[in-house]
């Protein structure tokens, strides 16, 4: 049923699509230009997007480009449609947990000889990086646009009550729920609030211990590996101690707002948000800052430090009728002009090697500046986003699955159980 009504709603889209570009306007200017359209999801970063577009534009003057930004839900949806049409946008980002499915079956450009040096993208951008550009086949489909890490953000006014050392990075897994603790009997506050999800969350406490959620070849799912059910097993068990929320809570407030509203004193968070949090929280600036992931003390393997890295890419059909032009623009994107542009807006961390420091000195606009190079820092030991081509079938089988565990109907062994079969027979479902 669900399938069907997916299907139903795509359908839907694509007349919308096909009518939309019947009447829509013309891919030239009044003043015989090329028209490029370029579509994102993040508001926050639409000044910087275009600012690239306009530096590409000055070099081309015969090229206008138009950023366009639509919510998350809603750019996943149209995309879909739009691809099932062919009338993709001549410029799109493009994610990790979605780029199989767009390349394994054709949707996307082949841009793995995109620039004449063949070892362009080896020597400019991270193994990570390239990975997540990467389809099935190994080819790569877009151009590294950024990469992230995940931090640990924590209130100092709260630290400073209780009496605790703010993190540093000799801080563990253990040190973590002792201050949690100490924090949560000084103040009345949470502590850690360990939220259900995967990127912000477990995920990193899973690579800290050694563990995986997918195997190599992300054929099939690692909890039922020791060391991944034992992280599991710590994480989920957090939410038993009275400093952290439980997911009733998380269901109606997400660990950000209750942080920013100082109800927490610490909660995981990627650098992508750190920004706009600065913006729009002024009357926290000064009180709050970030630091390294606390590592685990007693690792099944490895050095306990982990933390996914993700990175959005810029794309383009297939069968995009300026083709040529747009791979022209994608190959301005991904130079060192290109990706400094990004930098210096402030909108993510360029994905270029080298570049880090063209975002962290945004930050020194502010009063007082939060310590992101600790962000950059944890780029030695990341970890690349997990992802398979078979995500979109497993994905929300897993959280429910997981919902349960929190709530209790199921034990948390029988639910890993489930979640690593769910991983498992997903290309039966697809």
């Amino acid at each position: 049923m669900k399938r069907l009504k997916r299907m139903v709603a795509v359908f839907m889209m694509v007349v919308l699509i096909l009518a939309l570009a019947a009447c829509g306007k013309s891919s030239k200017t009044k003043d015989g230009k090329t028209l490029l359209t370029f579509q994102i999801w993040d508001v926050a970063q639409k000044d910087g997007m275009q600012a690239i577009c306009d530096a590409y534009s000055k070099k081309n003057p015969d090229v206008k480009i138009e950023v366009q930004v639509t919510s998350w839900d809603e750019y996943w949806t149209k995309l879909e449609a739009a691809a099932v049409s062919n009338q993709m946008p001549d410029i799109f980002w493009m994610h990790t947990n979605e780029i199989l499915k767009y390349a394994d079956y054709g949707k996307l450009a082949d841009l793995t000889d995109l620039y004449e040096d063949e070892n362009y993208y080896k020597e400019h951008f991270s193994d990570v990086s390239i990975a997540n550009s990467q389809g099935s086949d190994g080819h790569i489909y877009a151009v590294p646009k950024d990469k992230d890490t995940v931090c640990l953000v924590y209130n100092k006014e709260m630290f400073d009550e209780a009496k605790v050392s703010y993190p540093d990075e000799n801080w563990t897994w253990d040190d973590l729920t002792e201050a949690s603790q100490k924090i949560y009997d000084a103040t009345g506050k949470y502590g850690y609030m360990a939220y259900g999800d995967d990127q912000l969350g477990y995920w990193n406490f899973v690579y800290q211990n050694g563990g995986y959620i997918l195997t190599k070849d992300k054929e099939k799912g690692g909890f039922d590996q020791k060391a991944t059910r034992d992280a599991m097993k710590y994480y989920i068990n957090l939410q038993k101690e009275d400093w952290c929320p439980d997911q009733n809570y998380f269901a109606e407030t997400s660990p950000g707002t209750a942080f920013f509203s100082g109800e927490g004193a610490m909660f995981l968070e990627g650098n992508w948000n750190l920004l706009s949090e600065m913006k729009n929280y002024p009357d926290m600036v000064g009180k709050w800052d970030v630091a390294v992931l606390p590592k685990c003390p007693n690792p099944e393997s490895g050095d306990g430090r982990a933390t996914i890295s993700n990175g959005l890419g810029y794309a383009t059909s297939a069968t995009g009728k300026n083709l040529e032009i747009v791979k022209d623009f994608l190959r301005f994107a991904g130079s060192e002009e290109g990706q400094r542009i990004q930098g210096e807006s402030g909108a993510a961390i360029p994905a270029y090697e080298g570049l880090e420091d063209t975002w962290i000195k945004v930050f020194d606009d502010f009063d007082y500046v939060i310590d992101v190079q600790k962000c950059v820092d944890m780029f030695d030991y990341s970890v690349q986003s997990v992802n398979n081509k078979y995500r979109s079938v497993w994905k929300p089988k897993v959280t429910e699955e997981l919902l349960k565990i929190y709530s209790g109907k199921v034990s948390i062994d029988k639910g890993l159980d489930k979640i690593n079969e769910y991983i498992n027979t997903a290309k039966n479902d697809e």
